[in-house]
């Protein structure tokens, strides 16, 4: 299978979790390609000051891997800031927000994975 980067379709969200903004997001694979193991694998997109909202996982957990630009995660309480190249990990029953707060964009990979 090859999806082409045309094809992928962009789905806005607005008040992603409760945050502020909105979300852009586009899926790598659909959550039935991802054999049962999980439910979202996308690149996402944060324009200045959009954010996922904070939430907790319950029976899964969420990794992002940050691609560009700087933004602010609260990691069960903790906040920190983050750049390029850095992972972030929520596991199931931990909390987390993210952030940006520059004028570049915020874009990196959610992968949401079951417990």
């Amino acid at each position: 299978m090859i999806r082409r980067n045309d094809e992928r379709i962009t789905t806005r969200v607005d008040g992603m979790r409760g945050g502020a903004g909105y979300f852009l997001g586009r899926a790598i694979l659909e959550p039935d390609e991802l054999y049962g193991k999980g439910r979202l694998f996308n690149h996402c997109r944060l324009e200045q000051g959009c954010e996922v909202g904070w939430h907790v996982h319950e029976g899964d957990g969420e990794t992002y891997y940050i691609l560009s630009g700087e933004g602010e995660f609260n990691d069960n309480g903790t906040v920190t800031a983050v750049r390029a190249g850095d992972v972030l990990f929520t596991g199931d029953g931990e909390g987390h927000s993210l952030k940006n707060l520059r004028e570049e964009p915020l874009e990196f990979i959610a992968l949401i994975l079951y417990s």
